[in-house]
C-alpha cells in the first residue's frame, strides 16, 4: 500500500510540476534566460561527465546500474534546479511577479524539461539491460541492452516530448469540449487524473518510464487554454496535502545516514556541485549583460535542487542505478542547497531584488563600463 501511494505521489508531483510549465517571459528577459540556461545547464552536465573520467565511482553503482545510466544520473545531479522550491521561496518573499523571479523560473522550467528527458533515457537504459522488454520494444523485437535498445529509448523519449508539446494541449482541449466526455462533465479534477494516468500508461507501453508521461500530461493541461484553473488548484491542493508528503516521507525512510554514508565524500560532492552550478549560472548571467549582484543572486537561486533533485535520487535508486550511500548524498545535496538559497534570498533587501531588472540589450557589461544596479523609478 505504501508502495502504491509512493508511486502515485511521484506521478502527482511530476504532473503538478508540468502544469507550471508556462511561458511568462518578456522579450527583454529572454536573452538572460537563454544565456543562463545554456551555460548553466551545459557546463555542469559536461563537468559531471568529466569528473567520472577522473574519479573512479564504480562503487556507487546500484545493482542494475551501467556506465551509461550512471553517467547520465551523475551529470543530471550536477545540473538540476528546482521549480517548486524556488517559486515557493520567492512567493513567500513577495517577489514572484518581478523580472528576477521570471528569469529564475524561466531557466528552471527549461532545465526541468531537459532533466526529465535525460532521466527517462537513463532509466530506460538501466531497465533495458535487466531482462526482456515489453510493450512496443518487445513488438519491435529489440534486444535489451543493445545499441539499438539505447537508440530506441533516446528517440522514443524525444518523440513523446515533441508530440506532447505539439499536440498535447490540442488533444486535451478537444476532449474537454466534447459532450461525450462524461468524466469531465462530472468532475474536471477526475478527468485530469484520468488524462495523467492515460499518458502514464501510454509511456509505459512505448517503453518509457511512467513518470515522464505524468510530466508531459501536466505540460499539456497547463498549456491548454480551456484547462480549469480551479481544477488545477484543487488537484494540487489534495496532492500536496496528502500524496506528495507521503512520497517525501518514504524518501526519508529510505535515507540511511549511519551505514555507508561518507561525510567527507558528501562535503566534497556538495562543494563541487555548488561551485560548478553556481559558477556556470554566474558566467551565463554576466554574458547576458547582468550586473555582478544580479548574477550572484541568480547563481544562488538556481543552485537550489529541491524536489527535482530528490526525484532524481529516488527514481534512480529505485531503478538500481545508484547505491544507498550515493542516494543519501543526492537527497542531502537537494536539502542543503534549497535551505541555503532560501536563507540567502531572505537576507537580501526586497527593494534590491525589485530593482534587479534584466539588461534589455547589448552592450555587455565590460563594454558599458558600468556595473551597478539601476535605481528603481519613483512611483
Amino acid at each position: 500500500m505504501l508502495g502504491a501511494l509512493y508511486q502515485l505521489g511521484l506521478l502527482l508531483l511530476l504532473f503538478c510540476s508540468g502544469t507550471q510549465i508556462r511561458s511568462g517571459l518578456r522579450r527583454s528577459e529572454s536573452k538572460t534566460v537563454g544565456w543562463v540556461f545554456t551555460i548553466g545547464m551545459l557546463l555542469p552536465f559536461l563537468a559531471g561527465i568529466g569528473l567520472l573520467r577522473v574519479l573512479n565511482l564504480r562503487s556507487l553503482w546500484g545493482p542494475h546500474g551501467n556506465a551509461a545510466s550512471f553517467l547520465l544520473v551523475f551529470a543530471i545531479a550536477m545540473a538540476v534546479t528546482s521549480i517548486p522550491v524556488i517559486s515557493k521561496i520567492m512567493h513567500d518573499l513577495g517577489i514572484l511577479d518581478t523580472a528576477f523571479a521570471r528569469v529564475v523560473l524561466g531557466v528552471a522550467v527549461a532545465e526541468d524539461v531537459v532533466l526529465y528527458v535525460i532521466l527517462a533515457v537513463a532509466l530506460g537504459l538501466a531497465q533495458g539491460s535487466q531482462g526482456a522488454l515489453f510493450g512496443l520494444p518487445s513488438l519491435l523485437r529489440i534486444s535489451p541492452g543493445t545499441p539499438a535498445d539505447m537508440a530506441y529509448h533516446v528517440a522514443a523519449t524525444l518523440a513523446v516530448l515533441a508530440v506532447a508539446l505539439a499536440f498535447g494541449p490540442r488533444l486535451y482541449r478537444v476532449t474537454v469540449q466534447s459532450r461525450l466526455n462524461l468524466i469531465r462533465l462530472a468532475s474536471p479534477v477526475a478527468y485530469q487524473l484520468v488524462f495523467m494516468l492515460g499518458a502514464t500508461l501510454l509511456c509505459l507501453f512505448v517503453g518509457i518510464e511512467g513518470f515522464f508521461g505524468a510530466f508531459v500530461a501536466g505540460i499539456a493541461v497547463g498549456a491548454a487554454e480551456e484547462a480549469s484553473p480551479a481544477a488545477i488548484v484543487s488537484l494540487q491542493g489534495f496532492s500536496f496535502a496528502f500524496f506528495i508528503p507521503i512520497y517525501f516521507a518514504i524518501v526519508g525512510l529510505q535515507l540511511d545516514l549511519l551505514h555507508g554514508f561518507s561525510i567527507a565524500f558528501f562535503l566534497l560532492f556538495l562543494l563541487l556541485a555548488c561551485a560548478v552550478k553556481a559558477g556556470s549560472v554566474y558566467l551565463g548571467a554576466r554574458l547576458a549583460g547582468e550586473t555582478s549582484g544580479t548574477s550572484l543572486n541568480l547563481a544562488v537561486a538556481l543552485n537550489a535542487r529541491g524536489g527535482p533533485g530528490i526525484v532524481v535520487a529516488s527514481v534512480a535508486y529505485a531503478a538500481g542505478i545508484i547505491d544507498q550511500p550515493f542516494y543519501a548524498a543526492l537527497v542531502m545535496l537537494a536539502i542543503v542547497t534549497s535551505l541555503f538559497a532560501g536563507s540567502w534570498l531572505a537576507h537580501i533587501p526586497k527593494e534590491r531584488l525589485l530593482a534587479e531588472q534584466p539588461v534589455p540589450a547589448w552592450p555587455l557589461p565590460w563594454r558599458a563600463g558600468k556595473d551597478s544596479v539601476p535605481e528603481p523609478s519613483d512611483p
